[in-house]
């Protein structure tokens, strides 16, 4: 194999590498957005259901049944 064939297909695996790294980077930062979107969410869950236990008395723990 020539040196010139083996710079050619160098340079074409490199291609390929750049392409694919690039494709990999978009569905990263893709699952980073929907990550950070589901933390918002489960941190609005989670001081409305603070809310709610706060309305309800639901925070505190009940007494044993008399029959204990």
């Amino acid at each position: 194999m020539s040196l010139e064939a083996r710079i050619n297909e160098l340079e074409t695996r490199l291609a390929f590498q750049d392409d694919t790294i690039q494709a990999l980077n978009d569905v990263l930062v893709a699952q980073q957005r929907v990550v950070e979107r589901l933390q918002l969410q489960l941190a609005a869950l989670a001081k409305r259901q603070d809310e709610l236990l706060g309305q309800f008395g639901g925070g505190e723990e009940e007494a044993p049944p008399p029959h204990y």
